[in-house]
């Protein structure tokens, strides 16, 4: 015993002892630095999990819903039925439900008849695509070639016919549609379809989609009449 109190003289014991503070503190800012890590991870991970959430709930709840779509037959001023063609549509869509505003200036309307595929989108430069805010300013007259302007829109253009918009978001400039509003899109399928016969023609199979910048498509398809004896048609 005596040997063993020799051996360990007072400067060893502090040597042992500052060498156990000194580890002691290494491992506290290693425990530290761990913990600051970790903290700052979850963070992160907490910030991108509340933005993937908002943004999978908004792409959830937003969408367009088609709701009807028209067509009109191209007659001559006789009432014969011209080329047996569908040469103007429009396609009757809102919001669904809890959805967020949708910019249609950003909307793409894809379109085909099998034999052809388009894609067709808004020009705000151009007043004239927007065709009318109210009812009761175009009387109610959809297809009409002078009230309205169906003869401005290209093969790549759509116009905008309001049927509802009671806070007023929707504009030439700024066609925002939000709760309560329904809007007519409007096409000139004689630009769209000229080799078809000036037109979408008889038996034609139609499929396209309705494409905001966010959220659900409003998908839509239908077939043309074998017979196109009337001027207007409910083919949605």
């Amino acid at each position: 015993m005596r040997k063993l109190c020799k051996i360990l003289k007072e400067e060893d014991v502090g040597s042992i002892g500052i060498g156990a503070m000194i580890v002691f503190i290494a491992m506290v800012l290693v425990a530290g630095i761990a913990a600051s890590v970790l903290v700052q991870t979850a963070n992160t991970l907490e910030i991108q999990a509340m933005n993937t959430g908002e943004e999978t709930t908004s792409e959830v709840s937003t969408g367009i819903a088609v709701f009807d779509i028209e067509g009109h037959v191209n007659k001559t001023s006789t009432g014969a039925t011209k080329s047996n063609s569908v040469n103007w549509l429009t396609i009757s869509i809102k919001p669904r439900a809890g959805s967020n505003d949708i910019d249609l200036k950003t909307t793409v309307i894809e379109l085909s008849n099998g034999a052809k595929k388009t894609l067709l989108s808004y020009n705000s430069s151009n007043s004239t695509y927007i065709f009318n805010t109210t009812v009761n300013s175009w009387n109610g007259q959809i297809f009409s070639s002078y009230t309205m302007g169906w003869g401005n829109l290209s093969k790549e253009d759509f116009g905008i016919l309001v049927l509802s918009d009671a806070d007023s978001s929707i504009s030439a400039s700024t066609p925002v549609i939000n709760r309560g509003d329904a809007v007519m899109l409007c096409m000139n399928c004689t630009n769209i379809f000229p080799d078809t016969t000036d037109g979408l023609k008889t038996r034609d199979n139609v499929w396209g989609q309705v494409i905001p910048e966010e959220g659900s498509f409003g998908v839509f398809s239908f077939r043309v009449p074998s017979s196109l004896s009337d001027t207007v048609y409910d083919l949605y």
